[in-house]
């Protein structure tokens, strides 16, 4: 084989097909650079077959926008006995599933001088640009793992919402800030799907195109045929044995799920357990919010992505809260900045309730659905969070942050943690990022303002 026949074949790490890739074996015609593990196939079946043990891990993120009234957001206690405040009341039934994370921070956000989109930088801890010129906050942890983990499955990362994107200005900052939860680079957010049809099309193809029912190798097969010819004989006979392996486990595969039996871990379903929703976006928030959260559970529950963010609402948002017994106006302007009203308060309360019932919700919907003996909740992390204290105030001195579930036997659940007296260098809320990034299989020395992980996490 000549020199240019080997650099060509040394480029090919992967086999790559619409909407597949597959790893290469280990060829001795390839520098070692090149090769990559043997029968493991990315985004297919090989790798659901034959690498996986069990249940893989998901991280879910639920963002609410406004913060919270600091009176109701409390907790004392531990496991079925903790005691909540009245803004967490909707998490009663699920105290034992659930981690309550006090006194967790941002540097950047804190030292802002945008009171609301200065504040927009939960989940990567890096500073909002104020020049109205320059769109620029920074990579967040969900899409670091997105781009770690995220070839594994048919959806790299969910990034989903209520409300759509908003182009305006406010305080002389592009609303882009305040409509955007993940990012995927330091100045471009990741594009964020507010419909539902067009989420569960995603997940019920394979989120780029290719018919769930073909082949690896069907998808990938032109550029096998090419590769075949610039190895050496040997790795041509290699490659044969491996591809009839593939071949072998699809095979078996589909007939233990015609059988209805596993070999390895299988996502509990294979095809959705919901119908699809209608096309055009829907106009009752409740139930578009509860569709979404569905739409969460449906993908993790098919292994068709391990990440997902879902906003409940834009910062600065103006959704009417009509749609909840007993409130009326919109949330930025008439709830949360209510002027300390009892009556108003008291409806910005229930807005808070509101939030934290959407996610009780997600959490009750994963651990009822079984993977074995454990449950998804189980193997997955949930975080609900906002990106502000007082919403009122518009302090940022400490998030409201909870998370539910076990990952994977990686967190203690029922328990409070409380970092607010721990000293500003062991209470932030990137070191939480830090930690959560280990589990999900990415391990970086650090991560916007922070370089260890959370104690006692």
């Amino acid at each position: 084989m000549n020199s240019s026949t080997s650099s060509s074949a040394s480029r090919r790490h992967f086999l790559r097909g619409v909407g597949v890739a597959l790893a290469l074996p280990w060829l001795e015609s390839m520098p070692a650079s090149a090769r990559a593990t043997a029968g493991q196939a990315l985004g297919g079946a090989a790798a659901a077959g034959k690498a996986a043990t069990g249940p893989p891990l998901r991280l879910g993120i639920v963002y609410f926008s406004n913060g919270v009234e600091p009176a109701h957001w409390w907790a004392k206690g531990s496991g079925a006995t903790m005691e909540l405040g009245p803004g967490l009341t909707p998490m009663l039934p699920h105290r034992e599933d659930m981690v309550f994370l006090r006194g967790l921070y941002s540097q950047n956000a804190l030292a802002s001088t945008s009171p609301h989109l200065g504040r927009m930088n939960l989940l990567s801890g890096a500073p909002v640009s104020l020049d109205p010129d320059v769109i620029r906050v920074g990579t967040t942890m969900d899409q670091v793992i997105a781009g770690a983990i995220g070839d594994r499955t048919a959806v790299p990362s969910l990034v989903l919402g209520i409300e759509p994107n908003e182009l305006r200005l406010e305080d002389g900052l592009s609303m882009v800030y305040g409509s955007s939860l993940s990012w995927v680079s330091p100045t471009r957010p990741a594009t964020k799907e507010i419909y539902p049809a067009r989420t569960f099309d995603r997940l019920v193809g394979d989120g780029t195109g290719r018919a769930l029912d073909r082949s690896i190798l069907d998808a990938v097969q032109d550029e096998a045929a090419s590769l075949k010819g610039r190895v050496s004989r040997d790795d041509h006979h290699k490659l044969g044995e491996y591809f009839e392996g593939i071949r072998d486990i699809e095979t078996r595969i589909a007939r233990a799920s015609k059988e209805e039996r596993l070999e390895g871990w299988r996502p509990t379903l294979s095809q959705p357990d919901m119908p699809r929703p209608k096309h055009e976006l829907p106009q009752d928030v409740p139930a578009h919010m509860k569709l979404m959260l569905d739409l969460v559970v449906l993908a993790f529950q098919m292994d068709r992505t391990r990440i997902a963010t879902v906003m409940l609402n834009n910062d600065l948002s103006q959704m009417n809260f009509k749609f909840v017994e007993g409130v009326s106006g919109a949330l930025h302007l008439d709830l949360t900045h209510n002027g300390r009203v009892p009556t108003k308060e008291a409806m910005y309360l229930k807005t808070n309730q509101f939030h934290i019932a959407q996610f009780a919700y997600l959490t009750a919907r994963m651990k009822a659905i079984s993977e074995g003996e454990t449950t998804l909740l189980d193997n997955s992390i949930l975080m609900c969070a906002s990106s502000l204290f007082d919403g009122d105030l518009h302090s940022a001195e400490q998030l409201p942050v909870l998370l539910t579930g076990k990952g994977r036997g990686s967190l203690k659940t029922g328990r409070i943690l409380d970092y607010m007296d721990k000293g500003d260098a062991h209470r932030k809320v990137c070191s939480l990022h830090l930690s959560l990034m280990d589990r999900m299989g990415v391990r970086l020395d650090g991560f916007g303002d922070a370089t260890t992980r959370l104690e006692d996490l």
